[in-house]
Parts: structure tokens; sequence; C-alpha cells
């Protein structure tokens, strides 16, 4: 029997993370969470994640999006994937001074919207997991 994936959720709101850690522990995985960018980012270097779960919207605006930069810069932990899940419509831009505009602003995986529907999470969480062992086996 091979061990539970290691998952870590990243979002501010208790309530969502909740909801969706009860989600994923039913269906299985080890679910760890961070409420905050600062204990995410720590969370985030402290053990091997199999993927990370991520909130744009945190702390004083859109700092999900500077920890999603930040992963993609870290050599170890952007072979991670990536999943946002965001209750931003897709249709608002967002301007960073100093960042040049372009359609994929952040590296991730996947993006969701909130609230996400649970049938769809766990396809989508399945699917960037067997993804990523699949890349692992092929660099081997």
């Amino acid at each position: 029997m091979s061990k539970a994936k290691q998952l870590l959720i990243i979002d501010d709101d208790v309530d969502y993370v909740d909801g969706i850690k009860a989600i994923l522990t039913r269906a299985g995985y080890e679910v760890a969470a961070a409420y905050n960018p600062k204990s995410g980012m720590e969370l985030l270097k402290s053990k091997p994640w199999d993927l990370f779960l991520l909130d744009v919207m945190m702390g004083r605006g859109a700092e999900g999006i500077m920890m999603a930069r930040q992963i993609g810069k870290d050599p170890k932990l952007r072979e991670t994937p990536l999943l946002i899940i965001t209750g931003i419509r897709e249709q608002i831009a967002f301007l960073f001074p100093g960042e040049p505009v372009h359609p994929h602003f952040v590296a991730n995986d996947e993006l969701m919207e909130k609230p996400v529907d649970p049938k769809l999470l766990l396809e989508r969480v399945a699917a960037l997991l067997k993804a990523s062992e699949a890349k692992k086996a092929k660099a081997k």
C-alpha cells in the first residue's frame, strides 16, 4: 500500500480551508494547512509535498500571486504541482508595478474558481498528482 499523498493548503479563510480539507481527507489524502503567507512559506519549505493548493487573495491583497512567483523561482518547490483556487474572476486584470503584463502572469498547473465543486476538485487533484508522478518517472 502506498503512502498517502501530502497536500498543503494555503488560504486565509479558515472555514473554506476546513471544508476543502475535509473533502481531501475523506478521499485519503494527508492535508496540512497554513492560514497566511508567512506560515505558508515556512510549511512549504518544511518537508516535501505532493501538491500545493493556494489562494490568491490573502493578507494585504494578492499575496498568493507573490507566493506562486516565489514557488516558481525555487528549484525544489517548482517541481511540486500548484493548484490555485481563487474567488477572483478570470476576466479581472492583475497589474503589478514593475512586472510585465502577460497572460501567464504566474506559473501554475491548474486554476479553479471558488466555490469549487468537490467532485471536480478531487478530479483535478488526482490528475495533477498523476501527471507529477509520470513526470518524475520519466526523469529517472
